[in-house]
């Protein structure tokens, strides 16, 4: 299943653009032409990624992914990264700078999923990783567990083959559970947040770590007692 998130750039934002921000008319009109480049690498990625995951489940029958989920980065967010990096707003900015511009997530069943579909994915040179963070094996100290990629992908366009960096974000069913009202807790709620609130929820994620663990160990047939 995809599903896909607001963020995109249509031609009725340039109209918009120009009436709050002015000096942003030519990187709104520009942007349409970003938003069908970077789209068109998010499809070629996500169909590698169903791909696998169809195969995987033919041979095993077993499904790594959950679910997928994708978006395009917004003009308003992209702004205010490059003026937080200390660079002008433009387009070869953009193309230069910004390197989760298409994000992609995929929601993995088990732990192990995580690690083989990132295996499968970067076993050939048509997706090479520029970088690659694992907060999973090394969670931030917020608590947030997730393995972060951004592979260079190739598509093909008019002009030849061109190659866009794509943000992969791969994590299980808990860990984005965890992420999701982490996040509304934490930034959508009026509520006071203090030291307290935040060991409670790094607390949460341990928890919610083990439980992957042991449902892992479930599936594989392996006793309670069993460490990897």
């Amino acid at each position: 299943m995809m599903i896909e998130k607001s963020g995109s750039i249509e031609l009725r934002d340039i109209s918009l653009a120009e009436e709050v921000l002015p000096e942003l008319r030519d990187v709104a009109a520009g942007m349409v032409r970003v938003k069908h480049l970077y789209r068109s690498a998010l499809k070629v990625a996500v169909t590698q990624m169903e791909i696998l995951d169809e195969e995987f489940a033919g041979l095993y029958d077993h499904s790594p992914i959950h679910h997928i989920e994708h978006r395009i980065k917004s003009l308003d967010s992209i702004v205010k990264k490059l003026r937080r990096r200390g660079y002008a707003v433009t387009i070869d900015n953009i193309y230069a700078h910004i390197q989760d511009m298409a994000g992609v997530r995929v929601i993995c069943n088990y732990l192990d999923d995580i690690y083989y579909l990132r295996g499968l994915l970067t076993r050939t040179e048509s997706f090479r990783v520029l970088r690659e963070a694992d907060y999973i094996k090394e969670p931030k100290a917020t608590g947030y567990r997730s393995l972060h990629l951004i592979v260079e992908v190739p598509i093909v366009i008019s002009e030849g083959t061109l190659k866009l960096p794509v943000e992969i974000q791969l994590r299980t069913i808990a860990m984005d559970m965890w992420a999701s009202l982490e996040h509304e807790l934490r930034y959508k709620s009026d509520r006071h947040w203090g030291e307290a609130e935040s060991t409670r929820l790094r607390l949460c994620s341990d928890a919610i770590y083990e439980v992957d663990r042991e449902m892992q160990n479930i599936y594989q047939g392996k006793g309670p007692e069993y460490e990897d």
